[in-house]
């Protein structure tokens, strides 16, 4: 168990320190890099694939794969736009069902993973084509506006000791999930399932309510992600979300989750989000073209997870 934790620690720590490394040659680089603007910036984009990812670790400790996340953060964002600018109702209210909007997609992501016997992959890939469909549908093909509800706009701007709330959000976020993570009986058996899901069965834990309570949470983490998101725009938009799913689920492999399951942590996650954004960022203010900044984030992936083949070969 010792030489687990040392392992655990040991990613972190190389996590942290290519983060360092990147923000270092990213400052020499640029004089912009290091500006107060600049920063804020990376913190509030930040902001939304950090709640995302923190979502998905849930889901990737377990085994899991969430391929739906991106669209179902969208999904909130509209069914929140629909009650609050069609439907004229409180924006609490309208925040409240965006959320809830995300945890039952994962509810039912989970069904679908845990009873019908469903790989995730597909399993999930289904419920993006569907929540893909229904953020057409719902918002009438077209962006679903706050404009003259200036108080959303509030959610992910409104500043806190200088730094904008959405950011507050996203570190709130992650102190609750390594809170259940970690010292409660939903991290236990997520690690459970994670690592060794017939035998947490045998034991007489019943695996397939849990999952389906995990992926909910993690949907819970993507409706929230959708909020803080359609703060940041003012705006709902239908077509947003695909592509998504990649940056956080990078995030969480970056950051030591492993897609085998049974490994993973909050922190990790966190220092794997800001490696995203920071090199996103910094590549962009090299003006380096976009298609290159996907091809070095897909390379950084790739040795991440060959990264954590070596690092259970060693074990």
């Amino acid at each position: 168990m010792a030489g687990k934790m040392n392992t655990k620690t040991l990613q972190t720590i190389l996590a942290f320190g290519s983060l360092i490394l990147l923000i270092i040659i990213f400052a020499i680089a640029s004089p912009n890099f290091l500006k107060f603007e600049n920063i804020i910036g990376i913190l509030l984009a930040t902001s939304v694939n950090g709640i995302l990812a923190v979502g998905i670790t849930f889901i990737i400790i377990t085994g899991g794969i969430d391929l739906s996340l991106g669209t179902v953060m969208t999904f909130g964002s509209v069914v929140a736009g629909v009650f609050i600018s069609f439907w004229n109702f409180p924006i609490p209210l309208g925040v409240a069902m965006g959320i809830m909007a995300g945890g039952f997609c994962g509810f039912l992501n989970g069904v679908a993973v845990a009873r019908l016997k469903l790989p995730p992959f597909i399993a999930t890939l289904g419920m993006m084509m569907i929540t893909k469909g229904l953020n057409l549908v719902l918002s009438g093909t077209k962006p679903i506006y706050f404009v003259d509800k200036p108080v959303f706009g509030q959610i992910a701007a409104f500043p806190v000791l200088g730094i904008p709330l959405g950011v507050v959000i996203f570190f709130a976020s992650a102190l609750v999930a390594a809170f259940i993570l970690s010292k409660t009986i939903v991290g236990r058996y997520t690690y459970a399932i994670g690592s060794n899901e017939e035998a947490t069965r045998l034991s007489g834990i019943n695996t397939d309510a849990w999952k389906i309570g995990i992926y909910s949470l993690g949907g819970l983490f993507f409706g929230i992600a959708g909020i803080v998101m359609a703060s940041r725009l003012q705006s709902a938009q239908p077509a947003l979300g695909p592509g998504y799913e990649l940056d956080a689920i990078a995030a969480a492999v970056i950051g030591g989750a492993s897609l085998s399951g049974g490994e993973g942590n909050i922190l990790g996650t966190i220092i794997g989000a800001f490696i995203i954004t920071v090199l996103t960022n910094g590549l962009r203010i090299l003006s380096v073209p976009q298609e290159w900044q996907m091809v070095i984030t897909g390379l950084i992936v790739i040795s991440s997870v060959y990264l954590d083949i070596l690092r259970r070969k060693v074990r």
